[in-house]
């Protein structure tokens, strides 16, 4: 998944996220065929015992082109730490960037999900995801970079 690569440790995942994050997604079919992108950017809000995420963007899938938008919830579990939950409420998985990078995996039904965040400095992180099962074969990879007042995101 990640490429080897310098990892800039988290010890306040609030400090760190909180703002607005420009990201852009590359999604690719189990064959390693270009599958789609999605280029947006997240937003992650103090909520006092976590962190609320929020993307939204432009997705393209095949032919598909249109608006999407996901949330999750970040409940805070230690320094560094978080259990990341669905926005419906069921629970996704841990994350613990206290060394800049962080391993994970989320059943799905028969399908299992690989995830990989890396942190690479205080303006920049990545996250893989490998989704693979009898309904589902892709992975994407989600590049991160904080905005600044004049960044632009196409939507």
């Amino acid at each position: 998944m990640a490429e080897p690569g310098t990892t800039y440790p988290v010890a306040d995942l609030v400090e760190y996220f909180t703002g607005r994050w420009i990201l852009e997604r590359d999604i690719v079919d189990g064959s390693g065929a270009p599958a789609g992108t999605f280029t947006g950017s997240a937003t992650f809000c103090d909520a006092g015992e976590g962190l609320i995420y929020a993307e939204q963007g432009t997705l393209q899938l095949g032919t598909y082109r249109g608006s999407a938008y996901r949330r999750l919830y970040y409940h805070l579990t230690g320094p560094g730490r978080a259990a990341v939950y669905f926005d419906y409420g069921d629970f996704f998985h841990e994350l613990d960037l206290r060394g800049g990078h962080w391993q994970t995996r989320h059943p799905c039904r028969d399908d299992l999900y690989r995830g990989e965040f890396r942190v690479q400095g205080p303006d920049r992180w990545q996250q893989w995801w490998t989704v693979a099962g009898p309904t589902k074969n892709h992975s994407m990879t989600t590049s991160f970079r904080r905005a600044t007042d004049d960044a632009t995101v196409a939507v």
